[in-house]
């Protein structure tokens, strides 16, 4: 169950109700989530394969700039020239998927829609550096090669402060 300040902040992030959230995925040093990690079934029944959605609007339009330069094609281009960072990839696939499959069962879901399916391209394509930065966030630093390369060259996103002004306690604030 997620906080109900969590869930406003992520609501005013996304400019609508978050959907299958399952937990915080990564706090921004700001204080507020910049990762949900959801379930792999929507409530509405739709599969969702990503696991580390990535809220922080902030971040968000940083990467989305960083995906206008080419970086995707050179990325994906380096997995087909270096068998390490392919492999270490591939792990972070089979990462990503053990943490979907371990929350799918803790909310008794079976979503065998996209099994075996990560997200971002994992493992050996490159199509969303979202993902790719959410999964690093989300499980740390040296699980995703790729996820890691983004979030060096985001810099400080949240240097200016946080990305939404949303009230400790909503509730207690009337929202």
């Amino acid at each position: 169950m997620i906080d109900p300040a969590d869930q406003a902040a992520v609501a005013e992030q996304l400019g609508r109700e978050p959907r299958g959230i399952e937990e915080v995925g990564h706090r921004c040093p700001c204080g507020h989530p910049d990762v949900v990690t959801t379930r792999p079934r929507l409530p509405n029944g739709t599969p969702f394969p990503t696991t580390y959605y990535l809220t922080c609007p902030r971040a968000a339009s940083r990467i989305g700039t960083l995906e206008g330069t080419g970086v995707m094609k050179e990325m994906e281009a380096r997995l087909g020239d270096d068998p390490d960072l392919a492999e270490r990839y591939a792990a972070a696939h089979d990462r990503y998927l053990a943490a979907r499959d371990a929350i799918g069962q803790r909310a008794g879901l079976d979503v065998p829609e996209i099994a075996g399916i990560s997200a971002g391209g994992m493992p050996d394509r490159v199509k969303c550096l979202h993902v790719l930065a959410g999964q690093s966030l989300a499980q740390g630093r040296g699980v995703n090669p790729l996820g890691d390369e983004v979030l060096d060259r985001l810099g400080e996103w949240w240097a200016p402060g946080p990305c939404v002004d949303v009230p400790a306690d909503p509730v207690a604030d009337g929202g």
